[in-house]
């Protein structure tokens, strides 16, 4: 057998190394796919470790958005049950222990007009529209003096009668009204003033106010004074709503027995001069601060409110001239006087 020739040879000896170059090759493809599985795998964890981040990412915008939403969002208004309305019977009790305690501290409490008898009464009534008591109080001496009687009132002149009752405000139409029903009750009532509701309040300036005063203070009539005082307190101790005069005496009336109406009106005016005022009440000087639903409305300091006190409340004088008997304060100066 003849020897393989030498280019046989070399051909031979190439052809040996192929399984090195697969192998080779093998290698750079395991080498790839690891390559590529490691990348995928990174990637894989890199996605986890995102998609683990994004909640808390999520989280932390929420939180940094939610000022924004809680600035805009509008604020929610706390809704406050609403009061049960007060029964009628409750009412009832509670006003009628605000009178019993009323009564108590205004044990003297009396009409502050001077008068001597039921004209002087009806008179100085119509003469206290738009001014204060006192202002009357000093002013009737002379009327009176110069005109005792209807008969004489009646015949005056206009033009003195005038200048008499000047200092109360509104003179002309004051000397207007007392002479016109001065006329009246010498025409009509021989000269007497009547002690019917139904009578006085046809009798030229005389209202339903004026004449419970003079029935309740000159015939012992009962009768409730409803005045700007008894308006304004009774509203703050939510008595009633009313502000027309007619509609506040109807409603109180239903409150309280007839035979408490006429004390019942001078005990509200006296707490209304001198303790609840209207623009500044003295709450912290109040003696039925306890009971009363608008308390806070004014003063709550009690040095401060005690300034506030008005009459024998604050030390001063009254509005009487002539005060009765168990008046506790001092009389009111004549007019003119310091």
């Amino acid at each position: 057998m003849s020897k393989p020739s030498e280019k046989n040879q070399a051909t031979a000896g190439a052809a040996k190394p192929t399984p090195v170059k697969k192998a080779t090759a093998a290698k750079k493809t395991a080498a790839k796919k690891t390559a590529v599985t490691k990348k995928a795998t990174a990637a894989t964890k890199k996605a986890a470790a995102t998609n683990k981040a994004a909640p808390a990412k999520q989280a932390a915008a929420t939180k940094q958005a939610a000022p924004a939403k809680k600035a805009t969002a509008p604020a929610k208004t706390k809704t406050k049950a609403k009061a049960k309305p007060e029964s009628h019977a409750s009412l009832v009790r509670r006003a009628r222990r605000i009178n019993r305690e009323l009564a108590e501290v205004y044990s003297y409490a009396h009409p502050e007009l001077d008068f001597e008898n039921p004209f002087e009464l009806l008179v100085a009534t119509v003469l206290s529209a738009q001014t204060t008591d006192l202002r009357v109080n000093q002013t009737t001496p002379r009327l009176f003096a110069a005109y005792p009687t209807p008969e004489d009132l009646a015949a005056a002149n206009p033009e003195e009668v005038e200048e008499l009752i000047r200092p109360t405000g509104f003179f002309r139409a004051k000397t207007k009204s007392i002479m016109g029903l001065a006329a009246a009750l010498r025409d009509n009532h021989g000269g007497e003033v009547p002690g019917r509701i139904e009578d006085l309040v046809k009798l030229p300036g005389v209202g339903r106010k004026t004449a419970f005063v003079v029935l309740g203070n000159a015939f012992g009539v009962p009768g409730i004074t409803v005045d700007t005082h008894f308006g304004r307190l009774v509203r703050r101790w939510k008595w009633t709503e009313e502000t027309d005069p007619v509609k506040v005496e109807a409603a109180i009336a239903d409150l309280f027995p007839k035979s408490e109406w006429t004390m019942l009106s001078h005990r509200v005016i006296f707490h209304g001069r001198r303790i609840c005022h209207s623009r500044k009440p003295a709450c912290g000087a109040c003696p039925i601060a306890g009971l009363c639903p608008s308390y806070g409305e004014g003063e709550t300091d009690p040095e401060k409110a005690k300034k506030l006190l008005k009459y024998e409340m604050g030390g001063l004088p009254g509005q009487r001239l002539k005060p009765p008997p168990d008046y506790p304060g001092k009389a009111a100066p004549p007019l003119g006087a310091a």
